[in-house]
């Protein structure tokens, strides 16, 4: 078949289509399917996700990259008329996955992952990839990669293509399988975007907010140019807990403004949980609402930004959907993070969106992947003195020169790793935001995660410029080892060990083990692994305890969800039989959905409709 999407080939469905052909796991079926007659710029989607359209150029690439190949007759290609006309006016091929059982699993015979769409007619700011596969063995496959792009008088662009042949992973990358590492449980339960809020009317002026009441939820808030440019003053209003009527109550000029600037554009949604709930966020993010809950600050990346750089935020401040945020308020995380090593990874498993060809930091492959060294208490406390350098330094910089963006700082920076000669804008920034210091602070800091790991041999290579060979085969390298310690890792976790992140969190159990959650010795149980509870002895039929014995409700979150997951292994319960065995003042019976979710995310819980179950 062949398929051609967005560049966005890598991120978790499409990547997930490739790896389950490869695998054998279901064939791929072309069918005639009339499209959706829409067409999004800016790295969306064209046409679905279009399969087997071969432009004059591809079939042009495929004739010189497989022998014998003819433009137009590979399985599931269209004619270049079909590609001329369009496929928002004709019927597309596209993939259809069946239930039968593939013969065999298929190979990636041919790739370009990152191509210009080259048809300029409709002016669509889209960058696509292309591939090709079949199920001929020990042949290897083709990558193509754009090396250099030129106008072409306005016939599109001319492409110059450098080809390479060996083995493609359904990443479409030749070398290290990075779309085969697993995600870690040391990680999980960590990540989030942030608010996802449908409705402008809930961002405010500082002058707005003053109209409102004093009291209101009303929060400081950053999205992604706030973070890479400069930030613009607004504030939030998050109204999480309270029903309309409570808002009403206690906030009435709060209610009023969300009345008449959310509730009318929510009003035509036809989502009913959308509509109804018309004074909240659309996505409400209990998730990292929770894992937030005690921490000064946490970890915030734009997903998708020019140059990957990570930064801590107060917990005060409200994260827009286009934040990845990470409850991590270590330094030493942030160092790890800083480092070229996962910058690196990022790279490789992420993927990139739009005509500026921009990264993006796809937490699932990204973050919940990486593995961070063991580092001994020495390396930790180097890294951590010198990320707290790096985010001080670029904040205190930006804070004396109104101006100076953290894009700017590191434009200047890439500049002087690639040996290019600065504009005077550039000198002005490079002046302001101290770059000389920047550098070496991340220089050092490279150096002592590769220490960290063991790899400081990797470092000459890696501090080569950009695009020499000498840098290329140091960062896959780094690539082969990361994919090689993602394996051990995960050995490691199915024999009960796991490094957390952040076990007081993510594993209470370990930091207090009086709290009941089950630890290690509990996974060889024969409750956990038969799945099923050890019997009730004092709770009745339906699992709930007694009135008399009713447990009180602990005051900080790591006691609370030790208490859910000692309740829960008792049986299967419900919400209502779960606050029914527990006492407390406060709305803390609002915060079970929440907490028992994050039981979920850490691998502590699972939902069988409306009960929910310990594992």
């Amino acid at each position: 078949f062949g398929f051609i999407t967005t560049n966005s080939l890598k991120q978790t469905f499409n990547r997930r289509v490739v790896e389950a052909a490869l695998a054998g796991k279901f064939p791929l079926r072309a069918v005639d399917r009339e499209p959706e007659a829409k067409t999004q710029s800016g790295g969306g989607a064209v046409s679905g996700e279009t399969v087997g359209v071969l432009s004059g150029a591809l079939s042009e690439a495929l004739s010189g990259a497989l022998p014998g190949a003819l433009p137009g007759a590979l399985p599931g290609a269209l004619s270049g008329e079909d590609a001329a006309t369009g496929p928002a006016r004709r019927p597309s091929r596209v993939a259809e996955a069946v239930a039968a059982p593939a013969p065999s699993p298929l190979r990636l015979a041919f790739a370009i992952p990152d191509h210009p769409w080259v048809d300029s007619a409709d002016g669509a700011a889209v960058r696509i990839a292309m591939t090709v596969a079949d199920r001929m063995k020990n042949v290897p496959g083709a990558l193509l990669t754009v090396i250099s792009e030129k106008d072409a008088g306005g016939e599109g662009l001319a492409v110059e293509l450098q080809h390479r042949a060996g083995l493609l992973h359904a990443d479409l990358r030749m070398g290290a399988n990075v779309a085969a590492a697993g995600a870690l449980w040391a990680n999980g339960g960590i990540s989030s975007p942030g608010f996802k809020l449908h409705g402008a009317g809930f961002i405010v002026t500082p002058e707005e907010a003053a109209q409102l009441e004093a009291n209101a939820p009303i929060k400081d808030y950053r999205n992604g140019r706030d973070l890479t440019d400069r930030p613009r003053g607004v504030k939030l209003i998050d109204l999480f807990g309270l029903t309309a009527e409570e808002v009403r109550q206690r906030y009435p000029a709060t209610y009023q403004w969300v009345f008449e600037r959310v509730k009318p554009e929510r009003d035509q949604n036809r989502m009913d949980s959308v509509r109804e709930n018309w004074w909240l966020h659309r996505r409400l993010r209990e998730d990292l609402r929770t894992s937030l809950v005690g921490l000064p600050r946490y970890i915030a990346t734009v997903e998708t930004a020019k140059h990957r750089v990570f930064q801590f935020l107060e917990a005060r401040i409200a994260p827009d959907n286009k934040l990845i945020c990470l409850a991590l308020d270590d330094a030493y995380a942030l160092g790890v993070l800083s480092s070229h090593a996962h910058v690196t990874w990022a790279l490789a498993s992420g993927s990139n969106l739009g005509v500026g060809n921009d990264p993006v930091y796809v937490k699932t492959r990204c973050f919940e992947t990486f593995p961070f060294p063991v580092a001994t208490p020495e390396q930790q406390a180097g890294i951590r003195d010198l990320a707290e350098q790096l985010d001080a330094h670029r904040k205190r910089q930006q804070a004396v020169h109104p101006t100076l963006t953290l894009t700017g700082m590191y434009n200047v920076l890439a500049k002087i790793h690639a040996g290019e000669a600065l504009t005077a804008k550039d000198k002005a920034q490079h002046e302001q935001g101290l770059v000389s210091v920047l550098q070496t602070l991340h220089d050092e800091l490279d150096a002592a995660v590769l220490e960290a790991y063991g790899w400081g041999d990797l470092a000459p290579g890696l501090a080569a410029a950009p695009a020499s060979s000498a840098r290329q085969l140091a960062e896959e390298n780094l690539l082969e080892r990361l994919v090689a310690l993602n394996a051990e890792r995960q050995r490691e976790e199915a024999g009960g060990l796991v490094r957390w992140l952040r076990p007081a969190f993510q594993n209470p159990v370990a930091v207090n083990p009086g709290l009941g959650l089950p630890g290690a010795a509990d996974l060889c149980s024969h409750e956990a692994a038969s799945g099923k509870p050890s019997p009730a002895t004092d709770a009745d039929a339906s699992g709930t305890q007694p009135a008399a014995s009713k447990t009180p409700w602990p005051a900080t979150l790591p006691e609370q969800m030790a208490l859910l997951a000692r309740l829960l292994r008792t049986a299967p319960q419900s919400e209502a039989q779960l606050a029914a065995q527990i006492t407390g003042k406060g709305p803390w019976k609002k915060r079970l959905p929440d907490l028992l979710q994050t039981l979920v995310a850490l691998g502590r819980a699972r939902r069988e409709g409306e009960n929910w179950r310990a594992v």
